[in-house]
C-alpha cells in the first residue's frame, strides 16, 4: 500500500498556491483535463519535487451497464504513465446510458449517478472494474459518490456493497467521507454503519470536501468549507484505520492559499484525533479476514446469463437518466421531488460547464442565458459532451424565436455558424445565408 500522507487536489486556479503551500506530499489532478504529451508546467515542478501526482478520472462510467470504453481505458492509461503515478482512481457511478442495450439513444449525464445496490448492479460492477483492471498499467481504487436520490429495491447496505465489490475484486477503495455525510442527510445513512462494514484495509486515500444544503438537501458542492460533521466521519474513519492518505478536494469559489492551509490543518488534526483512540471501534458482523489481493474472476462477466444482466440493469438505469434529462415519466418506486431536485442541479450545471466551455454564450445573452439554458435543457439531454452541448444550445436559441433579438441574435449567429461546420467556414455571406438556411430545413 503506497503512503500519500497529506494531499490537495490540483486546479489551475490555485496552481500557484499549491506549489508554495507547506505539508503538501501529493496532489490529485483531474484525468480528463490533461494531455499527456503537454502536462501543465506546474505539476510538472511538483513532479521535479517528488511530490506524487495521482490521476482521478470521472467518465469512465464503471457502474454503467456498458463494458468501459476501450478508449477512455487508454486514455487513463497513458495519463498514470505519463504522471508516473502509482495508482488511478474513479467512482463507483454510471454517467451514461441507452445505446445498443436498450437499443434506444445514447444518453448523457454530465455527472456521477448512483448505482442500485443490488446483485445485478454488483455483477455487472465488478466486471467493469476487472476490465479496467487489465487495461491500467498500475492499480485501480475506486470512489463511493455522494447521491440525492435512492434507488427502489436496494438489497445491500453502501458498507455490504463496497466490501463485496472489494472481495471479488480486489480492487482498492478511495473513501470520500464529505460524501458519506451527503447521503446522511439525503438518504438517512448513518455514516458510522458503513464505516463499520467497510473493508477498511482496500483503503487507498480518503477525499475530505465541502457542500451547502440547498432545496432540503445537501448538494456535495466542492465549493465551501469543510463541515464539523465531515471532520468527524474523518475522525471516526482515522479511529479504524491509519488512512494511507488524505486529500482536499475544491472544485469552485477557491478561497485564498491562507483559508486552504487552514483547512488541511483541520483535517490533520481530525486523523490525528482518530489515531488516538484507534482500535477502540467494533467491527460489524459478518466484515473480517483481510481484502483479497487477488480475488476470483466475477461470475456471469461476459457469457450469455452476463448479457441479460447487463440488459437488465441498462434498461433500468436508462429510465433513470432519460427521466432526469429528456423529461420522460419517473419510473415506479421513486421519489419525484427528489428526482425533481436532481433533474434541476443537472441543469444548473451544464449550464455552468457550457458557461465555462464556451464563455461567450453568457457575454452575448447576459442574464438571460442562464434561464433559457434551464429552459433547453428541460427536453434536450447531451448528445456528445459540453462542446456539442454548447453548440446545441446556440442553435435552439437562434430557432426558438424571441430569445435573442437585434445585436444578440447576429452575435450568436456568428458564433454558432464558426464552430457547427466540420471545417472553418468561408466568409462570404452567401457560405453563411447557406449553411443558415440547411439548418433551418433540416428542421
Amino acid at each position: 500500500m503506497v503512503r500519500l500522507g497529506t494531499g490537495i487536489g490540483w486546479r489551475p486556479e490555485i496552481a500557484d498556491a499549491v506549489e508554495r503551500m507547506p505539508g503538501v506530499d501529493w496532489v490529485e489532478v483531474v484525468a480528463e483535463n490533461l494531455c499527456p504529451g503537454h502536462l501543465p508546467e506546474s505539476l510538472v515542478r511538483l513532479r521535479e519535487r517528488g511530490v506524487t501526482v495521482v490521476p482521478h478520472g470521472v467518465s469512465l462510467g464503471l457502474g454503467g451497464a456498458e463494458r468501459p470504453d476501450e478508449g477512455r481505458l487508454t486514455a487513463l492509461a497513458e495519463r498514470a504513465e505519463a504522471l508516473g503515478a502509482p495508482l488511478v482512481t474513479e467512482h463507483i457511478a454510471f454517467v451514461r446510458a441507452g445505446g445498443p442495450l436498450t437499443a434506444s439513444a445514447p444518453l448523457e449525464a454530465g455527472h456521477l449517478l448512483p448505482v442500485p445496490r443490488t446483485r445485478d448492479a454488483l455483477d455487472v460492477l465488478c466486471a467493469n472494474v476487472r476490465i479496467a483492471q487489465r487495461a491500467l498499467p498500475v492499480p485501480l481504487a475506486v470512489e463511493n459518490i455522494a447521491a440525492l436520490i435512492s434507488w427502489p429495491g436496494e438489497e445491500m447496505t453502501e458498507g455490504q456493497f463496497l466490501y463485496e465489490l472489494v472481495e471479488r475484486t480486489g480492487v482498492r477503495l478511495l473513501i470520500d467521507v464529505a460524501n458519506l455525510h451527503t447521503n446522511h442527510v439525503n438518504r438517512g445513512e448513518d455514516p458510522a454503519k458503513a464505516l463499520a462494514e467497510l473493508p477498511v484495509e482496500a483503503i487507498a486515500y480518503v477525499h475530505v470536501a465541502g457542500g451547502v444544503e440547498k432545496d432540503g438537501v445537501w448538494h456535495d458542492s466542492h465549493a465551501h468549507p469543510v463541515p464539523r460533521p465531515v471532520l468527524d466521519i474523518l475522525t471516526g474513519l482515522a479511529s479504524r484505520v491509519a488512512p494511507p492518505g488524505v486529500l482536499l478536494e475544491r472544485d469552485e469559489e477557491f478561497p485564498g492559499a491562507g483559508e486552504l492551509e487552514r483547512e488541511l490543518t483541520a483535517i490533520g488534526e481530525a486523523v490525528r484525533a482518530g489515531s488516538r483512540t484507534r482500535g477502540a471501534q467494533p467491527v460489524a458482523e459478518g466484515v473480517r479476514g483481510a481484502v483479497v489481493e487477488s480475488a476470483p474472476e466475477a461470475p456471469g462477466a461476459d457469457d450469455e446469463a452476463g448479457e441479460r444482466v447487463r440488459e437488465r440493469v441498462a434498461l433500468a438505469q436508462t429510465a433513470l437518466l432519460s427521466a432526469l434529462v429528456a423529461g420522460t415519466p419517473v419510473p415506479e418506486g421513486f421519489d419525484r421531488t427528489r428526482l425533481g431536485i436532481q433533474a434541476r442541479a443537472l441543469a444548473a450545471k451544464r449550464a455552468g460547464v457550457v458557461a465555462k466551455v464556451a464563455p461567450e454564450l453568457p457575454a452575448v445573452l447576459g442574464t438571460a442565458y442562464r434561464p433559457a439554458f434551464l429552459s433547453y435543457a428541460q427536453s434536450r439531454p447531451m448528445r456528445g459532451g459540453y462542446r456539442q452541448d454548447a453548440l446545441d444550445f446556440a442553435e435552439w436559441a437562434l430557432l426558438s424565436g424571441g430569445l435573442a433579438e437585434g445585436r444578440a441574435k447576429r452575435e450568436l449567429r456568428e458564433w454558432w455558424l464558426d464552430r457547427s461546420g466540420p471545417a472553418p467556414r468561408r466568409r462570404s455571406r452567401v457560405a453563411r445565408v447557406a449553411r443558415m438556411g440547411r439548418v433551418l430545413m433540416r428542421r
